[in-house]
């Protein structure tokens, strides 16, 4: 089995320089040696055995259990080098992705009952997790640098004031957040823009702070948080926004999603969707990531999501591409987190820590090496409801700044 996993290993990683030791303790170094050297080991031959058969599964197992460690570097180091070969995939591991393409309508398969299981599963742990390593408004999806000095937390402020300068929110317009989190967002628009929102979650955990959140700010008659499924919920509004929620829809529900959006917008309303996305067309859910970390999730590409788009009856306005934010957020994500890790054993124990270490570090590797990104769409029921160029974006988002040096102090609930 070493020799095979030699092998293997000195086809598919071609660039950077990974020495491994094996089980038995046969060592190998395989790249080309360029930058900066990372060595690995397997703690057992079943670990050996796993990444061999499936790695895009294997190895994350391998790391969680830990039977796979990393003795020069960290898993980011490792993962930055395995992510950045000529082959997305190792040959070995084709037919696997070849069977979850053919699947994955089955996977994404997202009812109202499953769509609320599969939330549940990463939305409602312990809410002190995410106070460990997100920022202080517990912003849960990808940030906006302005610049490559900008703090998380001011990029994040950022990516709402963005978000609202598009949606150009005017005060007591009516707003639907779908996929409203922590209520971040929805109390941002309520409190600096003015507007009455309505969000909606299916995660328990995070419906309980939304309300606390809004009612702490005297906000309770201008953002209110409902435990509701987006096609449940009754209309009209002004603008409709929807933040990291879309990744969680699925394909076979696109339709249902844009078309269940256009009845919900009024006829003069603005959409904005902020989603994770793909830049080289459909593909499948890791399965390491569908099994601990998304169930039933799926990145989507362009090319997926515009003839949903188009076939709801909307009109594209403007698309924006946000390359390498989310790289940098979880980067940020994951530097938080490992200064904090013991208080997450503490939490849960060793094996979790294990895996969100290797999750964070795995999603910002796949965003800084291969094809992800972020994608803003922003629609429309008709022409004309959004100016004709992109000055007001920025005209927008310096009456927002001025509004937000204005508002009161934040305040923090316990625990935050």
């Amino acid at each position: 089995m070493d020799r095979l996993l030699r092998r293997f290993l000195s086809q598919f990683i071609r660039h950077g320089s990974m020495t491994v030791t094996t089980a038995s303790g046969m060592k190998f170094t395989v790249g080309d040696g360029i930058g900066e050297p990372v060595e690995v080991r397997f703690v057992t031959t079943d670990a050996q055995r796993r990444v061999l058969i499936n790695p895009e599964l294997g190895l994350g197992e391998a790391y969680m259990d830990g039977e796979f460690v990393v003795e020069r570097g960290t898993i980011a180091d490792a993962l930055a080098i395995l992510l950045d070969q000529p082959d997305v995939l190792p040959q070995w591991a084709k037919p696997w992705w070849h069977l979850r393409y053919l699947t994955r309508h089955l996977k994404q398969f997202n009812p109202r009952s499953r769509a609320r299981s599969n939330v549940a599963h990463h939305y409602d742990l312990d809410g002190r997790l995410y106070s460990l390593f997100l920022d202080a408004d517990k912003q849960y999806s990808c940030a906006y640098f302005e610049t490559p000095e900008t703090s998380l937390d001011d990029a994040q402020l950022a990516k709402k004031r963005h978000i609202a300068a598009k949606l150009q929110v005017k005060g007591g317009q009516r707003v639907l957040d779908i996929g409203s989190g922590w209520g971040g967002l929805g109390l941002y628009l309520a409190e600096i823009a003015g507007a009455d929102v309505t969000g909606v979650t299916l995660s328990t955990e995070q419906l309980q702070v939304s309300n606390a959140r809004a009612a702490e700010r005297g906000l309770t008659g201008s953002a209110r948080f409902l435990l509701e499924d987006y096609r449940d919920i009754d209309g009209p509004f002004d603008r409709i926004v929807s933040v990291g929620m879309f990744e969680h829809v699925g394909v076979k529900f696109y339709d249902t999603y844009f078309k269940r959006c256009a009845e919900l917008l009024s006829e003069d309303g603005v959409m904005l969707l902020h989603s994770i996305g793909r830049s080289q067309g459909p593909d499948s859910t890791n399965p390491w990531i569908a099994k601990y970390i998304f169930p039933g999730g799926y990145i989507p590409a362009l090319s997926e999501v515009l003839p949903a788009i188009e076939r709801a009856g909307f009109l594209v306005c403007d698309i924006e591409i946000l390359r390498l934010h989310y790289a940098e957020t979880l980067k940020a994500w994951r530097e938080r987190f490992m200064a904090r890790r013991e208080e997450a054993v503490q939490l849960y124990d060793e094996r979790f820590a294990l895996m969100w270490e290797f999750y964070l570090a795995a999603c910002e590797m796949t965003f800084r090496k291969q094809d992800m990104m972020n994608f803003q769409i922003q629609l429309t029921r008709r022409q004309g409801v959004v100016p004709v160029t992109r000055d007001y974006v920025g005209h927008e988002e310096a009456r927002l700044r001025g509004l937000e040096r204005s508002a009161k102090p934040r305040l923090r609930l316990a625990g935050e």
